[in-house]
């Protein structure tokens, strides 16, 4: 298999999760910064590579597959990451990461179980959708960055959007579920059984 140069970024993504992690930790005081900068770095990739491929008519089955892998390895590091650092409302700040993380495990699953009975077009990213990863993105940088501006609460923000992000989080999963439930009823009425090796 050869690797195209979206191919490429999208693995450059996955290899900036470690980066993200030893910065998050370095006992330094520009740690908060050089976070923001590797995940805004991420984010350009994942916006790059799929334009490239699309442009240069460079899509593989590979690529499509790895993409929103590389995506989710980097969101579900940097919310572990900001969990534990959480001091307030400690609680609510996990359930909402565990929401999101769960929601991505879920849809993933979902598509690829539409994908093999045809009805992949069903689960496609929505609107809303959208609008949740923008919340999560931005939520995510502010909260790695995680120092006020003057008097602008920059934490504050960040878990303010993060809230509201799970809460779009929810809404787009049902709305996904809610799409794919005919088939998935059709399928259970009629027997329809797929099998499966253990993981």
């Amino acid at each position: 298999m050869r690797l195209t140069f979206p191919t490429m970024l999208t693995l450059l993504r996955i290899a900036l999760v470690p980066v993200l992690v030893l910065f998050f930790y370095l006992p330094v005081s520009w740690s908060d910064l050089a976070c923001v900068v590797v995940f805004v770095l991420a984010a350009v990739t994942d916006i790059a590579d799929g334009y490239i491929a699309r442009k240069t008519g460079q899509t593989s089955s590979f690529g499509a597959f790895l993409d929103p892998v590389a995506d989710k390895i980097m969101v579900s590091t940097a919310l572990v990451l900001l969990v534990q650092r959480q001091e307030t409302f400690q609680a609510i700040f996990a359930i909402s990461a565990a929401i999101i993380v769960g929601r991505e495990i879920t849809i993933s699953a979902l598509r690829e179980w539409m994908s093999e009975v045809g009805e992949r077009a069903l689960v496609n990213v929505s609107w809303i959708g959208k609008l949740k990863t923008g919340f999560q993105m931005t939520a995510i940088g502010f909260l790695l960055y995680h120092d006020n501006m003057g008097w602008i609460p920059i934490a504050r923000i960040g878990e303010m959007l993060l809230y509201t992000a799970a809460a779009l989080t929810l809404w787009s999963m049902w709305i996904y579920l809610k799409a794919a439930w005919p088939v998935i009823s059709n399928l259970r009425h009629h027997g329809g059984t797929r099998s499966s090796t253990p993981d």
